[in-house]
């Protein structure tokens, strides 16, 4: 199986995340990963999908996805012609004999700490999920007390935007 990154436009609507969603779990996909926002339209949301599949069912999912009336377009995000991060929150230990060496490791991976307790910093990461996984390696020796992590958002390279062809108009009725 190999990870895909599917950038879908949908009408600002509700109930459309779960229809998305949905068609995944009746296929039997797991999303890795979610992130769903607004864009430079209001009436439009962008979500970010990431799904471990083969290419030929991924193929069919997304044939699937453009039936729905609500979705306005599917573009693949290939690695090398996209940026892709994500952002996580984590909380570790850091008592005054390691703080330093907490703030250095946050400074290597170019974070930065958000909150700070007397035993405990908070730090805010955003990178590839390599990145992140490597960053989580460097502070589980001084003790991860929490962590969240949100879904990969992508954009494609250059100037070109997804929404440089037109959509096709948005019901605002509805």
């Amino acid at each position: 199986m190999t990870r895909h990154t599917l950038s879908v436009l949908v009408e600002n609507k509700p109930g459309v995340l779960a229809r998305v969603s949905g068609l995944f779990s009746r296929r039997g996909f797991n999303i890795e990963s979610l992130a769903v926002g607004p864009t430079e339209h209001p009436d439009v949301s962008r979500m970010t999908i990431v799904v471990a599949v083969e290419d030929l069912p991924l193929e069919q999912v997304t044939k699937q996805l453009n039936k729905l009336v609500n979705v306005l377009k599917i573009v693949e995000m290939d690695t090398s012609v996209s940026v892709q991060r994500e952002l996580m929150l984590v909380k570790v230990r850091a008592e005054a004999s390691v703080r330093s060496q907490v703030l250095e490791t946050v400074a290597l991976f170019r974070a930065k700490v958000v909150d700070v307790a007397p035993d405990a910093v908070t730090i805010e990461a955003t990178g590839t999920r390599d990145k992140l996984d490597a960053l989580i390696r460097m502070l589980e020796p001084f003790g991860i007390r929490e962590l969240v992590q949100s879904g990969m958002v992508a954009l494609g390279r250059g100037s070109r935007s997804i929404t440089d062809r037109s959509l096709r108009a948005v019901d605002r009725s509805a």
